[in-house]
Order: C-alpha cells, then structure tokens, then sequence
C-alpha cells in the first residue's frame, strides 16, 4: 500500500473453483497473487486495499459459514476468522459485496486492478465504475482510471523473504528426495510413468500433494523433446532419462531437472555431452551475483555449450563466430533459466527500460542449461544423434553469492553412477 499512488484502492479477486469434467472439480488452487497478500485459502472472496481508510485498510469479502457446506466440504472460515486469525481489519460476506464494495471505491482517482485473468469479475468492477462516474455528484469523486496491480505487485513477490525462503528450501528439499528415488528404480523394462509415481509418492508423503508442473519424464528420443510429458514410453538399455519435476510445498514450486542413464552407467558419447553441460551450469551459477545484469548467466552458458560443441566436432569455425551468430541455438534453444516462487515460472520482469536487470539479493532462479542432439540430425555424426541433457538447480541470490537450494541431487556423472549403483 505504501507504493500505490495517492487515493487510490487495490483489488485483489481469489481464485475460481475450476470444474475438471461434468460435476466434478479440480482441487482449488488459490491465485498466486492472493495467496501471497493473505494466505487465505477460500475460492471467490477479495480483498480490497484502501491506504488512510479510517475503518481499516485492509478488507477481505468471503463466505459467510454455512453448516450444510460444512457438512459436505469442511469448515469455512468466514468474516470474523479473517480478522482475528488473518491479520485483515475489516471483513464482509460475499452476498454484502455489491453494497459495501462501490462505497469502498467511491472517492478514490485511481483503481489497481488486473484485467483478463478473472472475466466475471471485470464485469462487476467496470460495471461499479460505471455506476460511480454516471451518479457520482462531481467527477472526482469517481476513479478515473484503471492500472494495472501486476507491476508493482510483482516486483514485491520477486524479492524472497525470510520466510519464503525457508519455506522453498522445503520444496526443494523434498524435490531432491523425489529425483533420488526415481534414479533408483530406473531400469531397462520400467516405464517412464513408473518413475513418475516415484516422484509423486516422495512428494506426497512429505506434504507435498500438488505438483509445481506437470511432470517431464523423457527417455531415449523423448528427452530431445523440450517439453514431453507423455511419460507412456518403456525404456530401454543404453538410453539417458531426462526427468525435470518439482514439487508445490505450501504454495511455493521447485524446479529440478536431472539426467541419467536408465542402466546406471554413462556410456563415453553421453558422459561427453553431460559434462559439458554440467561446465555450463557450472559457468552460469558463477554469474548470479548482486550487481551482475540477468543475461549474463545466459551468456557463460552459451559459450561453454558451443566451445564444448567445438571439441566434439559438432559445431566448425571460430568460437566467437559462432557465438555471435548462436550457431548453438539448434541444439540449445532455451534460456538459462526462470525465475522461481508461488509459481513455478514466477512474476517479476527480466528487462527493465530496454535492458537486462541487475540482480538483487533475494531473487530466486533456475539454472537449466541442456544440450538436445535430435534422433534425426543428419548434420551431426551417429553417435551423437538421440541424446538430450538438462541439468536444472534452483539458486538463491545473496550478498554472499549464489545459494543452490537443490544442490543435494546426484549431479557430476560420478555421483550419479554412484547413486544408482550403490
């Protein structure tokens, strides 16, 4: 509140339940950017912002507790809980919010709000302008204007707090535990879903019910594949196994992506390619530090990739050609990675005035760099053909350097092998 321009008021919609077929529902999961002011995890209340209310600046609307919903779904928790257990100053029911919320916005020039991402409640919130600026006794005491909450409200969720941070290491912790379990029962004659249960089974027993994303767990061509996530395939001996899979602990993503042989052991041309993907890594996490612009951990990626690309004879010419022109891009077409929150592709902008932002402490990001040699490249030699490697961390910014959350996954080849072999 003490960023929005003068008299103005924020308002913040929860999430919909959302119907998956016929009369059953998805399990609710609460919007990102509400969650993130509240905590508060009920479908359709919203909250509303109003700096220098006399009554109180913060106000939820929800639902007013019903015993037959009690009956059939749980506890709701209602106006007063929401003052008493939430930290709001004031709360309505839902059914009071046409009547209270036009007096809440009336008087004030400006309204943030998002357009687009809840279509009925647009309608409600323009329909509320309307009505202010036809009955309004002058035109200042009706807003004039609408901006956009996601910019101001953004930049906040992109600096991690305390208690986010912990709150992350959780997930990532709990993600490293998945990963390690589908390494071990990988084998010749598993298929790829197998592994996912693995997955889904460590990330559940550990809290964890939801998934960040939807699993990718690609085996032999598959893995060549950016995002595959089929996971119908049985593997086979000789063949890698990307699997890129995170969990959602308390509202908050993890993100890891780990490359393996399904028999446990690197064969030369594999252990070639991962290695070089590994120095990218490497190089990139070196270039997350305070003060250094975001591209250049994309950048430290790109030149290990081709100079590795080089040595294999995949790549001819000169390095720094080839950089210029990203003669790389074939076989690495993404960028080094994403930031990482509430949502697994987390807000906040990578570019600010036409430029590449400087880092700052408390950002989180992932670190994915991936070498994918497609089964059918005529331009590159045989043995090479049908290997895809991405190797994903989840890093932490700080004044002290980078932080990798998930640095306890199976990561060199050698621990790798190790791993699976014990």
């Amino acid at each position: 509140m003490a960023a929005m321009v003068e008299n103005s008021v924020a308002l913040v919609p929860a999430a919909a339940q959302k119907v998956r077929s016929r009369d059953t529902l998805f399990r609710f999961r609460q919007d990102s950017d509400f969650w993130y002011l509240s905590g508060f995890d009920e479908p359709d209340a919203l909250i509303v912002l109003v700096p220098g209310r006399k009554y109180g600046e913060a106000i939820l609307f929800c639902a007013e507790p019903d015993s037959k919903i009690a009956l059939w779904e749980g506890e709701q928790i209602g106006p007063e809980r929401a003052v008493s257990d939430y930290g709001f100053d004031d709360a309505f029911p839902l059914e009071d919010m046409d009547d209270i919320l036009p007096g809440l916005m009336e008087g004030r020039e400006h309204v943030y709000y998002s357009v687009g991402l809840r279509p009925d409640f647009d309608q409600k919130v323009l329909g509320i302008l309307a009505h202010l600026r036809q009955h309004a006794p002058s035109l200042s005491l009706a807003p004039g204007d609408l901006i956009d909450l996601h910019r101001l409200l953004h930049e906040h969720r992109l600096i991690k707090e305390a208690g986010e941070l912990d709150v992350m290491r959780n997930a990532a912790d709990i993600t490293v535990a998945g990963h390690k379990a589908a390494m071990l029962a990988a084998a010749p004659g598993v298929y790829e879903y197998q592994l996912e249960a693995e997955l889904q089974y460590v990330f559940a027993r550990h809290g964890a019910r939801e998934q960040a994303y939807s699993p990718i767990v690609g085996s032999g061509p598959n893995a060549c594949t950016l995002h595959y996530d089929k996971n119908s395939r049985c593997m086979r001996d000789g063949e890698l196994v990307l699997i890129d899979a995170g969990c959602e602990y308390q509202m908050y993503a993890a993100d890891v992506t780990r490359t393996f042989p399904v028999n446990g052991c690197f064969s030369p041309e594999q252990k070639a390619v991962y290695d070089i993907v590994l120095r990218a890594q490497q190089a990139s996490i070196a270039q997350l530090q305070v003060g250094l612009p975001w591209q250049a951990s994309h950048d430290a990626s790109a030149r290990v990739i081709t100079d590795g690309l080089l040595e294999l004879g995949i790549l001819q010419g000169r390095l720094d050609d080839l950089i210029e022109v990203k003669a790389y891009q074939p076989f690495y077409m993404h960028r080094v990675g994403h930031w990482l929150g509430i949502d697994v592709h987390d807000v906040g902008d990578y570019q600010r005035d036409g430029r590449w932002r400087d880092l700052q402490a408390g950002m989180v990001t992932t670190v994915e760099p991936g070498i994918y040699i497609a089964p059918d490249n005529a331009t590159v030699h045989e043995r090479w053909r049908g290997i895809g490697i991405r190797i994903e961390d989840d890093v932490f910014i700080s004044e002290r350097g980078p932080e990798v959350l998930t640095e306890q996954a199976p990561k060199t080849t050698q621990e790798i092998e190790s791993w699976m072999n014990q």
